[in-house]
């Protein structure tokens, strides 16, 4: 069964390129610019992995984590911050909120791709 990655992000180009991109390797993809109700996406669609904007039209991507992680649903979802914050401290912040990884925007595909894959294939067996 093919991997399901649920896609956070407000900017049409990047939503585009994140989804192109997983699709071509072969992911399911499901995409939210943030103005829907994501936990509640998330619940029912089940994504094995969510790519969180943490700026994003609907809201905080930080309150939105904290909401995936308070639900025993979706606590165990890996959410990766996809941010355009670099600050001295935002990594730090947005592993405490619950995120597994942090990647800065513009990103690098090929840490884009490895972060996913590192955190798909956690719960490969």
């Amino acid at each position: 069964m093919r991997k399901k990655v649920l896609i956070v992000e407000d900017n049409d180009l990047n939503l585009r390129l994140f989804n192109d991109v997983l699709a071509a390797e072969g992911y399911e993809t499901l995409t939210a610019t943030g103005e829907e109700d994501v936990p509640a996406m998330a619940r029912s669609a089940r994504p094995d992995l969510i790519l969180m904007d943490m700026r994003h039209r609907g809201g905080d991507g930080v309150e939105t984590t904290r909401r995936l992680k308070r639900d025993g649903e979706t606590s165990g979802i890996p959410v990766i911050a996809v941010t355009g914050c670099a600050l001295a401290g935002d990594e730090a912040r947005f592993r405490a909120e619950g995120c597994a990884d942090y990647l800065v925007k513009p990103v690098s595909l090929v840490h884009f791709l490895g972060s996913v894959r590192r955190h798909l294939d956690k719960g490969a067996s």
